[in-house]
């Protein structure tokens, strides 16, 4: 349950020029109801919620993190230089959240992973300022990914091939792959990257 001291600003104001730190005894008591985002009582509320549906659904098969890259062109588009991404909050959750909507579209409509029965979604923000979204998806019996071959059918960890998918190279290689590496960061005294990372 989640409380807050309610006051008027003058009687904060006679108490500080008073000398007395201690604000625990100043206001009224305030008992924030579950309906105010973001307090305790809502946040265990939607724990509540995810947590019956899956007693109902069962156990998630699928944990996806959608995160939001500053450099899409909907934002770039719309920021007067020399702003950046993080300078127009406004504008970064806008679109994350049209992109989110249309991923979640992709995912419970379109079912490019399979028939979803339900699923959970938590949308945080990073240090940054850029909010990311983790998601769990409990699927149809049918289309639950329990064997090698369905694993990979939705899920790959191989760089495309750069001649026949010169796209998805490239946003791979730009988003997705470990480097560069340099002095500074993590190459041995023989040039070589300490986490074992090969560079083509």
């Amino acid at each position: 349950m989640s409380s807050c001291s309610l006051d008027s600003y003058r009687n904060v104001e006679d108490a500080m020029g008073l000398g007395d730190n201690d604000m625990q005894s100043l206001g009224r008591r305030y008992i924030l109801p579950s309906g105010f985002e973001g307090s305790p009582r809502h946040m265990h509320k939607l724990y509540q919620d995810a947590i019956s549906i899956v007693r109902r659904f069962g156990k998630p098969h699928l944990f996806i993190t959608f995160t939001c890259n500053p450099a899409w062109p909907e934002i770039q588009d719309n920021l007067i230089p020399p702003q950046t991404a993080p300078d127009r909050p406004d504008l970064t959750a806008r679109m994350f959240r049209l992109k989110m909507k249309e991923f979640m579209d992709d995912l419970t409509r379109r079912h490019v992973l399979g028939r979803v029965v339900a699923h959970v979604h938590t949308i945080e923000f990073q240090k940054r300022g850029l909010p990311h979204a983790h998601i769990l998806l409990i699927l149809t019996p049918d289309d639950v990914p329990d064997d090698a071959d369905k694993v990979d059918s939705i899920v790959s960890a191989e760089i495309p091939d750069r001649t026949g998918y010169p796209d998805a190279y490239a946003t791979v290689k730009r988003f997705m792959v470990h480097g560069p590496c340099t002095a500074a960061r993590c190459l041995n005294e023989h040039g070589r990257c300490i986490c074992g990372v090969q560079e083509d």
